[in-house]
Order: structure tokens, then sequence, then C-alpha cells
């Protein structure tokens, strides 16, 4: 069997691929996926280019003439409605409209790092009109008096700016979100047509309608892109469920202009929520779907498109067949003889084609994890493919991403870091990992020191021993700035439960001892963990407090915990005390599955307390307030000694395994 474009394909002399991220992702810097793609495909003699429409469809939407359009589409959307009926958001744009349109140009300059001049203005308070998102201040100021001035004090003029030019861009997103837009927002596009949604009918009739304000714009990049590249064939990364709807609109552009030019869809989402696909309606706008690791699934199908392999030797690949009826129907051919590409072989990420100078630093919390994620330009690159620990239960440890552990070596990493500085001017790097390997990792950090590459680096770790303060420093001397773990639930029953294989103790102590080190650290923390107590929460909470008063980690957010289907847990709810909801039949996406615990926590009560404690904690408020002054009822009091991190912390200095 072969597609009809085959014969196309075939006959041109070289073979172009244009691989683009669909709308939304972080405005601060690429997503990877097609930088990494670029380099393997380069490395293996394919012409292989890249656009990011993403960040143009919001450069696009946030410009006078854009604004101009947004205001008619708002006017007229609510044109029925009184003033103090409008929500907040849109009565505010539309009494400040002026202000906005003169405005919206020199914000984004000014987060783009074009006009840092610009700053002084901003910070008066009296250059960007102030919509609903500037109330935090307001919020914060209620309880804690001048937040900004405790925030930048008097010489961040630079930070402060930017932080109120992020609520200034905040502001416009709601607008265009609640008056003219509906799926559009600054992270994430359509996600609530996409995720864990068992059925493709809510985006095929949204794709099936009229196209939105954004989907025009949307259409009008891709045209431009097909008509600048050329290409062959077209690949979309689709890493989060908010970038399947902007998958699909870029897949009907190219349609319209080109019915023959092949489709091929891969990515996080689609390795985590499509593993069961059977509605046919999906291949009206793609032609082939990827799963898992990309490298050999992609370059097989290439290899296909050329005529050097047939259909049946395409690995992990959806595509559209006949069944013994002459009916269609999702077939997924797997192949499992053809191995991954290893780590050492895939080459490093290339960034050319992506506009790197365009992107926006923001500041959307005062508070300094979530200000890595959002400001500055991050080279992004993995250390290992999968986790090396994987053995968490809440975690899809049965997915190729994290099962299938595979790393570099030490050298290769250098090699490939010095390679994208060369290319990109930028030093700073975010290792992508699961969890960042420690032997690897120390190896690494030793190689940087000593073929002297100067770089500043952040990632994921598991709190773990081998983390001595010794180590720590050597992490710190070869550039890294920050780390993130997970402490989950701060209970040791629980953590075993969740196979972490930490104890509440030894985090304290492997946090403080990266603290100790200069080395910023976040902490993963959930609730609502199968058969977790009231007490339990309570008691949690108090650990976060202990380990935040003593300066453990400086960052902190709390997750309420979801199950899903590839996870332990969801693979096995009777060993964790629960009981999965009946799920309707899938036919496009799964992932998250509702469940029952008979222990009965009322964890929606407990959840806003903890977010209010840890908010506070984060801006070194409350750390005298009992627990019970965070929850809107009564709950019960901590059982846990006053004095138990600030001893495990006390002990730090002891016997580590070298």
């Amino acid at each position: 069997m072969r597609p009809n474009f085959y014969p196309i394909l075939r006959s041109r002399q070289a073979m172009t691929v244009l691989l683009m991220t669909p709308p939304m992702t972080q405005l601060n810097t690429p997503y990877p996926a097609t930088a990494y793609l670029t380099g393997f495909l380069r490395s293996r003699g394919y012409e292989a280019v890249q656009r990011d429409p993403a960040i143009e469809l919001f450069l696009e939407m946030m410009t006078a003439p854009a604004l101009e359009s947004i205001r008619q589409h708002v006017e007229e959307n609510f044109e029925h409605f009184e003033d103090d009926e409008l929500p907040d958001a849109i009565f505010n744009f539309l009494a400040e409209f002026d202000r906005y349109h003169l405005t919206v140009e020199s914000a984004i300059r000014f987060l783009q790092g074009k006009d840092p001049s610009l700053a002084m203005r901003i910070n008066s308070r009296r250059f960007l009109p102030e919509g609903p998102a500037f109330d935090a201040i307001a919020q914060m100021e209620a309880v804690s008096g001048d937040v900004l001035q405790a925030a930048f004090g008097n010489l961040g003029v630079q930070d402060k700016a930017k932080y109120l030019a992020t609520l200034f861009i905040n502001d416009l997103s709601t607008v265009i979100t609640q008056g003219v837009d509906p799926y559009f927002e600054v992270s994430r596009y359509g996600e609530q047509l996409a995720a864990a949604n068992p059925s493709f009918d809510n985006l095929y009739e949204t794709l099936m309608g009229e196209p939105s304000f954004s989907s025009e714009i949307l259409e009008q990049l891709v045209e431009q892109y097909l008509e600048e590249t050329q290409p062959s064939v077209v690949a979309l990364t689709v890493p989060f469920p908010g970038n399947m709807l902007g998958a699909l609109r870029i897949a009907q552009t190219c349609k319209a202009i080109n019915p023959e030019l092949p489709i091929v869809l891969g990515g996080g989402f689609i390795n985590t929520e499509l593993r069961a696909l059977k509605d046919p309606r999906v291949f009206e706008f793609v032609d082939f779907i990827c799963l898992d690791d990309g490298e050999r699934p992609f370059i097989t199908l290439l290899e296909y498109f050329e005529g050097k392999r047939e259909i049946d030797e395409l690995v992990r690949t959806y595509f559209l067949a006949e069944d013994e009826n002459g009916q269609p129907h999702v077939h997924l051919n797997q192949n499992a003889q053809l191995h991954d590409i290893p780590q050492s072989e895939v080459g490093a990420p290339v960034y050319d084609g992506l506009p790197l100078d365009e992107y926006l630093s923001l500041c959307e919390m005062l508070n300094p994890m979530h200000r890595i994620w959002s400001d500055g330009r991050w080279n992004k690159l993995t250390i290992a493919h999968g986790c090396y620990w994987r053995k968490c239960s809440f975690c899809d440890v049965s997915l190729d991403y994290i099962d299938r552990y595979d790393t570099a070596g030490a050298d290769i990493l250098v090699d490939r870091i010095e390679q994208l500085i060369e290319e990109t001017g930028q030093t700073g790097f975010h290792f992508v990992d699961e969890a960042l390997p420690p032997k690897t990792l120390f190896a690494f950090a030793k190689r940087l020191i000593e073929r002297g590459v100067v770089i500043s680096w952040w990632g994921n770790i598991r709190f773990e021993r081998t983390f001595s303060p010794a180590r720590c420093q050597l992490l710190a001397d070869s550039g890294c700035i920050a780390v993130s773990g997970g402490l989950e639930v701060a209970s040791d029953r629980l953590l075993k439960l969740m196979k972490k294989g930490v104890s509440v103790e030894r985090v304290a102590k492997v946090t403080k001892a990266f603290s100790d080190a200069g080395i910023m650290v976040h902490a993963y923390l959930m609730y609502g963990f199968p058969t977790q107590t009231e007490q339990e929460t309570v008691d949690s909470l108090e650990m976060v407090r202990q380990m935040m008063a003593l300066g453990c980690f400086q960052s902190a957010y709390w997750h309420r915990f979801v199950a899903t289907v590839h996870s332990p847990i969801g693979m096995n709810p009777e060993q964790f005390g629960i009981t999965l909801a009946e799920r309707p039949e899938i036919l496009f996406a799964e992932n998250d599955v509702d469940f029952t615990d008979p222990t009965g926590t009322d964890h929606e009560m407990l959840g806003e307390g903890l977010r209010k404690a840890i908010y506070n904690y984060m801006h070194g408020i409350g750390f005298e307030q009992p627990m019970s002054f965070w929850f809107n009822q009564s709950v019960c009091r901590t059982s846990m000694k006053k004095d138990l991190i600030s001893k495990a912390v006390n002990n730090l200095i002891e016997s580590y395994e070298e």
C-alpha cells in the first residue's frame, strides 16, 4: 500500500522537511523538538528547515493594527452589553484603548530586550494601562506592604519593568480569550478540546467551523512558510494538549494549499495520550502520526517516501488503512526490529530558522524559579533519554519517554554545548531530563571545568543521598544555578507508597546542601495522593514550613494528584486502595482518569490552604502562623515535632557514599 503522494516525492531531486511547533508554547525560548530533529536530519543528509508559528502568531497579535481588529471584534461581540456587564479586562481595554494602542509595540520591544531604556517609563505606573492582572499587586500589598519595593528594591529597574510589562501582556491575552477567540491563551491554545478527551468530536467540529481570529493569522503564516521553503514533507510537534488544535489548523491549511503534501505529527501529547487512537477523521488532516522518540520513526518514514522501505517497515507509526471490507481504519505499525537511535548519535540541536531575537523575556511571578522558567532564552538539552530511576508510582513509567534510559557521554555533551554556544551566542542551558542522572552529571560538571567552558545551567533532579555538600559545590562551580525536584507529599509513609526512594529528612539535607552551595532549589509538592489523610496533608505543610524557614529551598508549588492510565497507579489501582471510574470508549485521547478514594479527605478545601501558605512562605511571610491559619475551616493539629528539620539539617555533615 502506498499513499497517492509517493510518486511525487520520489521524483524530487532532494527532499525538504519543514518542521514546526504549533501555538502555543513558552514565549521566552523555542520548544526544542524541532531543533533536535533539524540537527538530526541534517546529520543524515536531509534538508531540514524549521519555523516557530507559536511565537510568530503571538507577535502578530501584539501590534497596533492587530489591536484595532481586536477592538472591532470585541465591540461586535459585546454590543448588547452594558458597561457593568462587561468582564473587567474587556471594560478596561475599551476604556483605555488609545493607551493600549500606543504602548503595545513598545512593551513588546522592551520584553524582547530591544529597548531597555523604556524601563523607567514603565516603572512610573503611568505609561502602560493597568487592567485586572495588576490587581495581584494590590492584593499582595494589602498583606505585606510594598511588594514591588521588597522584590526589586531601588536598583532592580529592568526586572520591575519586566514584571509590569508581563502583567500588561497578560491583560491583552485575557482580552483576546474573553472577547475574540475563546481558544487562545498565552501558553496554550484550545487545550480543553484535546486534553484527555476520549472523543475527537470537539476538535473536529471546531476545525470544520468558521476560523477564529487567531487561526486566520496562523493560516497566513503557514502560507508564507510553504512559499518560502517549498517543503516535500511537513512535520509538526505536539508537545502539549494546547498544541493540538494549532497543529491541525496548520495541517488543514497545508492540505488546502497542496492536498498531496504529506503531514506528519509527533510529540509529547501524541506519545502520552493518543496511544489508543481509533478515529479515522484525524487522518483528514494528517497522513502519519509517530509515537515516542522521533528520530527512528521519522527517518524510516522519510525512507519510505523515497521508496527505500515498504509501509509495513514503518516504526511506531499510525496511518489510515482499509479493513477486509474496504472500510478505513486506523492502523499502528510497530516494527520492533528497528531500534531507536542512541543518544550519542542524535547530534546537537540546530536553531537556525527560529527567530531567536524575537522571543520575550517575561517575569510572570514574584518567584525565583518561575522567573527562570519564563525569563531569558535557554538552549535546551538532555543529558539522558528517559529516567534512570523509573519507579515512581504516579509517573508514566510504562511509556518510552520514561522507561527507555540512554545517556551520552560527558565529552559528547560538552561538545554539543560548545556547538550551541557558537551558533546561538547564548551560554544559558536548561536540561529537560526527567531526572538528571547523578553519575553522568558529576562527570559532565568536571569536564565543563576541565575544558574551561563557562555556562549557566539548571534542570530537574531527584533529592537523593548522592548529592553530598561537596558534589553540590562541584555542580555550582560548573555553572549550576538552580535545580528542581519532587518532595511531593513530605510524608514518609506516602513517599514509600510512591516508591520515591527518599525520606523527608533526606530531602531536607540534600536541598540544604544545594542551597548552601548557592544553587536555587524548587520543590514539586503534591496533595490528594491515594489514601492521603488530612493529618498527613497538614503534617506535609508543616514539613514544608520548616524547610523553607531554614532555607532548604526557596521555591515550591502544590500540584493536585491526578491518576494517569500509564502509571502504576492507573494500571494497578487496587494496590493503592482506590477504584478507577468507568471510562468511555477511547477513540481519541486518554490520560487522566477519575478515581474514588475511600479515605474521603476533603482535598479541595485543603488545596486552597496549601496554595495560600506556600505563596506567603515564598515571600518570607507567615512562618510563625499555626497550620490552621491557612485553611477556611478547622483542620487537625500537626503531629510533627517543631525541630524535626532543624535536627536533620544540623546533622548535614555526615558520611556520604563516595
